[in-house]
């Protein structure tokens, strides 16, 4: 199909890209344009203008800092897995970022524009949600920072006002004895994930000291498996994480679709959130 008709701007500053939005309610951000552009030939957008923040470079790169990383949204998915930095301190944004979609979408889809789009079938939003991640927005009011756990509010709906870019998100750097792991169900390697688990686990004297688990495509967004990860508190042997897994889709709402229906969604969030967990445990 074609999109409807639309103005197009192509912003040469962060500021410029703020301004253009900030004077049209109904315009669109376009990034890498992977989630956007499907969306707007069948129609399901009609954005009014499409601001292109494209060649924006300070929107660009992975940067050690302190106690974080901080990922400008204009980093391609490939360039997040291949990053030493990623692989280094958040080894989980580096698993999952190696399993969206194909290479030829890897190289031209973005990091940011991954979350901005809030689709809880994507495989970034449930793991910035289990790593505690903070996004920035920036708009021509100033900048303020959104807690991962604030940031996705329904389905394709973010926290992101109507004039706001988001510029980067920090991953805090969770520190030594931990171990990660992206477990993922989905049809072909192009498709969606039927169903992913994110899991951060962290060991000391032979147990799971804490579990962080962020769950893909398990309600209208991301969803982070609170009961399983009290279960797996304390838990200090392998044979012993199935049975605290069985939690793993308390408090869900799976949608039902052409792929799935919920109860197999619950089925498998139970058998991925296993299989993630003692692998991040180094049990797997």
């Amino acid at each position: 199909m074609i999109p409807a008709q639309f103005d197009y701007v192509r912003a040469g500053s962060v500021e410029e890209a703020c301004q253009a939005l900030a004077a049209d309610e109904d315009a669109k951000v376009l990034a890498g344009g992977q989630s956007l552009l499907p969306l707007l030939r069948l129609r399901l957008a009609y954005p009014s203008t499409l601001v292109d923040i494209g060649r924006l470079p300070e929107l660009s790169g992975v940067h050690d800092r302190d106690d974080h990383v901080y990922i400008g949204a204009m980093t391609t998915h490939d360039e997040v897995l291949r990053s030493p930095v990623v692989n280094g301190a958040c080894p989980l944004v580096a698993l999952a970022a190696a399993t969206v979609a194909d290479p030829a979408v890897r190289h031209r889809g973005t990091f940011g524009g991954s979350l901005a789009h809030g689709d809880p079938a994507g495989d970034l939003p449930a793991v910035v949600l289990a790593l505690d991640a903070v996004l920035v927005a920036r708009s021509a009011r100033g900048e303020r920072e959104i807690p991962a756990a604030e940031f996705f509010a329904d389905y394709l709906e973010t926290a992101l006002a109507p004039d706001e870019i988001l510029a980067g998100v920090r991953i805090p750097k969770l520190g030594p004895g931990w171990g990660y792991h992206y477990e993922k169900f989905h049809r072909t390697a192009q498709a969606w994930a039927v169903v992913g688990v994110a899991a951060a686990v962290k060991r000391s004297n032979g147990g799971i000291e804490e579990a962080r688990i962020g769950l893909t495509n398990m309600g209208a967004t991301p969803v982070r498996a609170r009961a399983a990860e009290a279960a797996l508190r304390g838990v200090e042997a392998a044979d012993q994480v199935r049975g605290a897994c069985e939690e793993a889709d308390a408090d869900t709402s799976p949608p039902a679709d052409l792929h799935a229906q919920p109860d197999y969604r619950r089925h498998l969030a139970r058998v991925l959130t296993h299989r993630a967990v003692r692998t991040a445990a180094g049990w797997g």
